[in-house]
Parts: structure tokens; C-alpha cells; sequence
């Protein structure tokens, strides 16, 4: 096989896998019973907070409170919430806070996952459960 034939054939290739990568992300947000923004608003404007707390280094606390700096996640995306509330609360010089939304059962488990690890490393992180 010629080298350009190659070179195009494998280009085709990554196109067709980007597709497929773009096609299921959004399949995966189109399963969310609401966006994330949704939850923080509702949530952070009961708690008394700011949303969208920008920092020195324009990254953004999605909820800052008079105590918490908090980030909220989905419950399949649980681990990545972790070091974000640290970093927020590092920067703030808050307590780190998880907001986890939990939109089915199913989810549950990320939650137990969540809360296990802090507990087990003595992490400083208060976390909240929120449902649709």
C-alpha cells in the first residue's frame, strides 16, 4: 500500500473515531435529566452562596459559600470532584465541599465511592447528596 494511501486511510480513521467519541459524549450529556448548572444555581442560591466564584488563576468555584468552596459533579464523574474542592478550598482558604447529583438509583454507588474515600484518607471534604 502506498504511503499516501496509508496516510489517508488512517486519517479517515481518526475522523470516524472523533465522530464516534463526539456522537457518544453527547448521547451521555442527552441522558442527564438536567444540566449541572441547573442543580448549582437552585442549590447555591438556597445555601446563600456566589456561583461562579472566579480565581486569581480564572478557574471557577462552582459554588463558594461564607465557609465552603464546592464543586459540583455529576455522580459518574465523583472522582474528579475530589482534587477540584481541595484546589478551591486551598485557594479560597474555605472548607472543601462535593455537591454529587445523583439523578437514579444506579448512581448510588458513586456516592458510597465518594464518601469511602474521604473517610478512609481523612480527607477534608464535606459533601452533599442532591437528587432531580
Amino acid at each position: 500500500m502506498p504511503v499516501t494511501k496509508l496516510i489517508r486511510s488512517l486519517a479517515l480513521f481518526v475522523v470516524v473515531i472523533v465522530i464516534i467519541n463526539i456522537v457518544t459524549t453527547m448521547n451521555a450529556h442527552a441522558k442527564r435529566l438536567h444540566h449541572e448548572k441547573w442543580y448549582q444555581e437552585r442549590w447555591c442560591n438556597a445555601a446563600g452562596g456566589q456561583t461562579e466564584f472566579v480565581l486569581s488563576d480564572r478557574s471557577r468555584v462552582d459554588c463558594l459559600t461564607a465557609t465552603h468552596a464546592i464543586e459540583f459533579d455529576f455522580a459518574d464523574k465523583w472522582a474528579e470532584s475530589g482534587f477540584q474542592s481541595l484546589y478551591y478550598a486551598m485557594q479560597t482558604n474555605k472548607v472543601a465541599g462535593i455537591v454529587l447529583i445523583v439523578e437514579s438509583e444506579k448512581d448510588y454507588k458513586h456516592w458510597i465511592k465518594l464518601n469511602s474515600v474521604i473517610e478512609y484518607n481523612k480527607l477534608p471534604i464535606k459533601t452533599w447528596l442532591i437528587k432531580p
